[in-house]
């Protein structure tokens, strides 16, 4: 009896061992290592490009993943790319530092920096060591901004500072990766608080114009005044990031057709590598032309096709000083199918071109474990995770405003992981033991029972 209960227990341990066995990185054919936008946030958001959607099999993008640097994956979740971010431009505060002006003769600077930062080039402390005696009078009304956490696009600064009662002030702006090596910025800033009979001009903000790169290069912005006779106490420095765009533009990919004609009907098929989430469609033909055509689709070479779009016609027509064309069909749901199909309702003597029209997806995850983060993409072994990621998204902007979003990051040059190996199936060794086990534990519960059955029934 013993033997028969730790058989039963055993099997049952291997059963739930077998079930819950997951996938690993080398189940994945690429990677992309991921940039976060910024340091310290707990959800990032990915907008995905041509190279991932090229590698996905499954037509659902569940063999699509996020690792952290452990190769663990992480919780992560699909959305429209409008979904994941929201429409107001942001703004963060970041860390500033005053220093000593200028001298107004043009003299020796008398002053020194002295600074201690992390690895990441984020400061922890900044001190203007005093040279001569004459810095110690000089107002403190230069800045040192500390944006190297910050990744995005930066396209504005704003200043808070003390009440004051009369502000008009100049500034000239320099960056700086090193704090050693300054290059200066081709625009100004003026802080002006003014006030008369009751009214009050205020302006904060100095405009970038996008001089700064998208990936933050400059980890550090210096702003100098123009006097250092004006007295200012900064109390604030906020940058504005660039605006989310609601609907982002599609992107094409063309696809070369061949001519299939059977009979009277004028047909041409395309094959569509990846997995792209097909909204819009176009036909390009050389010349002028007006067709009637209609769009099918399938996942597989054997299933029937399905109408996508149509009957519509394309045309062109060219014209001195320009011509007219057809606009691109929009489709009446996301397809991601491989194989599409033009039929026309006459003759076609050239094959043509088909336009598929998309709007990349983006990957929203949750920053569990060490950085650096990678995607991955492409499997017929695994599949990732369900997590509740959109419910995650709704909760939080419902608890910090319409206006949150996930912090971006962004896609690296994409790396092999196992190749086209993981886009094969693998054997399903699993599946055969879980049966045997399983066999096997029939054979030890009719053992059993046997065994009860001879057994002879007490006085």
């Amino acid at each position: 009896m013993k033997g028969v209960g730790k058989g039963l227990v055993f099997l049952a341990a291997m059963t739930a061992t077998l079930a819950a066995s997951a996938g690993t990185a080398t189940d994945y054919a690429t990677q992309w290592p991921l940039t976060l936008g910024r340091d310290g946030d707990g959800a990032y958001r990915v907008v995905l490009d041509e190279t991932v959607y090229r590698q996905l099999q499954d037509p659902q993008l569940r063999d699509l993943v996020v690792l952290n640097r452990d190769r663990a994956e992480v919780p992560a979740g699909l959305f429209a790319q409008q979904d994941a971010v929201a429409k107001p431009a942001q703004r963060i505060a970041v860390p500033w530092f005053a220093l000593p002006a200028a001298a107004v003769d043009g003299g020796a600077q008398g002053w020194e920096l002295v600074s201690q930062a992390d690895a990441d080039g984020r400061l922890r402390r900044v001190e203007a060591r005093i040279t001569q005696p004459s810095a110690a009078a000089l107002p403190r009304n230069a800045l040192l901004v500390d944006v190297s956490r910050v990744r995005e696009a930066i396209v504005a600064l704003e200043l808070q500072w003390q009440p004051v009662e009369a502000l008009d002030l100049g500034y000239r702006l320099e960056a700086s990766d090193d704090l050693e090596q300054w290059q200066p910025l081709a625009t100004r800033g003026r802080m002006i608080d003014l006030q008369r009979d009751g009214r009050r001009l205020l302006h904060r903000r100095i405009e970038l114009y996008g001089l700064l790169p998208q990936y933050q290069k400059a980890r550090y912005l210096r702003l100098s005044p123009d006097r250092s006779d004006q007295p200012i106490a900064i109390s604030g420095v906020s940058v504005e990031l660039a605006a989310a765009r609601a609907l982002p533009q599609p992107a094409w990919v063309e696809l070369a057709g061949k001519r299939m004609n059977r009979g009277n009907e004028v047909a041409f098929e395309f094959d569509l590598d990846g997995r792209f989430p097909v909204q819009l469609a176009d036909v390009a033909l050389a010349g002028n032309h007006a067709v009637e055509w209609r769009l099918e689709s399938r996942d597989d070479g054997d299933a029937p096709w399905r109408l996508r779009a149509g009957p519509w016609m394309a045309y062109r027509v060219d014209a001195v000083g320009g011509g007219s064309a057809s606009p691109a069909r929009e489709l009446d749901a996301i397809v991601r199918d491989r194989h599409w199909r033009l039929r026309a309702n006459a003759e076609v003597a050239d094959v043509p071109t088909l336009r598929l029209g998309y709007r990349p997806e983006a990957v929203v995850f949750l920053a569990q474990g060490s950085a650096p983060y990678a995607l991955a993409a492409g499997s017929a072994r695994a599949l990732r995770a369900a997590a509740p990621i959109p419910q995650l998204v709704a909760e939080l902007r419902r608890q910090r405003g319409a206006d949150w979003q996930p912090a971006p990051a962004y896609l690296g040059a994409a790396k092999p992981l196992a190749g086209n190996a993981a886009l094969e199936p693998a054997y399903d060794w699993k599946s055969w033991l879980l049966w045997a086990v399983l066999a096997l534990g029939a054979l030890v519960v009719a053992g059993f029972a046997f065994s009860l059955l001879r057994s002879k029934p007490a006085a």
